[in-house]
């Protein structure tokens, strides 16, 4: 009998899904690979290239802090109350909108430069300043589709069946991810950075494609847009709260996206400065490590039958993702630090399949678009806040204490994790199925 895996990629039903969710996800890891490489390079014959490249990174991710914060809030109110296909159509034409946006001002790259605050002398170039509301809106359109893509997951398979199905959707995002990467790195310096945009706009097009094939019953429940909206919206969040282990989890995985970001953000100058290498196309190396590390975890993570004991696997993952950081911290030479980026991607890989499959399974499904949306708040939300601080830390302590920073700090988190007693009981029976298209049971919620 074939693995669930191999049966879900010979579903024609899921294989638009599929097709849509990988490359909308994997879009935006090569327009940052991008940024993260050309931002950088424009202060080169600056005064303090390091210290400027890393105030103008922080300044990347403030703008896109409040419109990913305010998707986040909304994004699943929206989910469960319109018709997911849709939404998910609306906001990928945004987010490629968005990008060819970013494209056209690296092409044309507006002259002249604006005096800007973080340390003396230090300025934004214009088209520095042109391509941040467009990174804004990507980031923010790209919140609002993912808890609305993995709310309508449980509508195309059976509760037992989540697990595999999380695990080739991220698996194959992921791969995408360092396809892109690789491929936009490496058509920066022969073409330029615009022309290397082509990637990105170019899988949010394949995005597009697969949402126009998908077919399956996205709509919202009976009487979903009953309630005023902000009730509604709102309903997500006291849900979360009456789950304990659920709230904790959130707040968990809060302080860990914060302190990868906090590193990650200056992956950049990491390259450039630390590891003092001077082509692009290690950037891309160094993400698609990442990347690889975590589609193999994905996949990966379902041969433990994680199901009945999530919980206990979720605070102890975070300690060897935060290990690896160190690491990071500690070599300088890509020939340790790529493998070791591999070994990191595994790490949240695996908590991210058993997270959204411990969701899927016990939330119903008629609220499940807002528990998602209330963690990406909680979680994803807080990562421009992130890359603002790893910017400012940088100036202040050098990229070393960055990343020895954000790898101790993941290491406590994950020890504090495995402290709370609610949180390791965490789990649900994969036997007690839902056949695709009917919401999944979901326990009583805990007081």
């Amino acid at each position: 009998m074939a693995s669930p895996s191999v049966r879900l990629l010979k579903d024609r039903r899921f294989f638009p899904f599929l097709l849509s969710g990988g490359t909308s996800f994997a879009a935006p890891t090569a327009t940052l690979v991008v940024l993260l490489w050309s931002i950088p390079r424009g202060y080169v014959d600056s005064a303090d290239p390091s210290a400027y490249g890393a105030l103008a990174l922080a300044f990347l991710g403030i703008s896109s802090t409040v419109p990913t914060l305010l998707a986040a809030v909304f994004s699943g109110t929206l989910a469960d109350r319109t018709d997911k296909r849709r939404l998910m159509m609306v906001v990928n034409l945004g987010a490629l909108l968005a990008t060819a946006g970013i494209a056209l001002d690296l092409l044309i790259r507006p002259g002249g430069s604006y005096a800007a605050p973080g340390a003396p002398g230090f300025f934004l170039p214009t088209w520095v300043l042109v391509l941040y509301p467009f990174w804004a809106v990507e980031t923010a359109c790209v919140t609002i589709f993912r808890p609305t893509y993995n709310a309508a997951l449980p509508r195309l398979v059976g509760r037992a069946d989540l697990g595999p199905a999380n695990g080739v959707t991220y698996a194959t995002a992921l791969l995408l991810s360092v396809a892109a990467g690789l491929t936009a790195s490496a058509l920066v310096p022969p073409f330029g950075a615009g022309q290397a945009l082509a990637i990105p706009v170019a899988l949010f097009l394949l995005a597009a494609v697969g949402l126009l094939a998908l077919h399956g019953d996205f709509a919202p429940a009976p009487g979903a847009a009953r309630r005023r909206f902000v009730s509604d919206a709102s309903e997500g969040y006291r849900y979360l709260y009456r789950r304990t282990e659920l709230l904790e989890l959130t707040f968990s995985a809060l302080a860990i996206n914060f302190l990868s970001a906090l590193a990650f953000v200056e992956l950049g100058l990491y390259v450039q400065f630390w590891l003092a290498l001077s082509n692009p196309i290690f950037v891309g190396l160094m993400i698609s490590g990442g990347s690889l590390g975590a589609a193999v975890g994905t996949l990966a993570v379902n041969r433990l039958a994680f199901e009945r004991r999530a919980g206990q696997l979720l605070w102890i993952l975070p300690i060897f993702q935060g290990i690896t950081i160190v690491v990071l911290g500690l070599v300088r030479t890509p020939w340790a630090a790529i493998p070791d980026m591999f070994l990191f991607g595994v790490f949240p890989g695996m908590f991210a399949t058993v997270f959204f499959a411990t969701v899927q399974a016990t939330v119903p499904d008629d609220r499940l678009g807002r528990v998602l949306a209330a963690d990406e708040v909680g979680s994803y939300a807080l990562i421009p806040v992130g890359q603002a601080a790893g910017g400012l830390l940088t100036v202040t302590g050098g990229i070393q204490v960055t990343y020895l920073t954000a790898g101790i700090g993941t290491v406590g988190v994950g020890l504090l994790m495995g402290a709370l007693p609610e949180l390791r009981r965490l789990g649900f029976e994969p036997e007690e199925e839902s056949p695709p298209g009917s919401p999944a049971t979901a326990p009583p919620a805990s007081s």
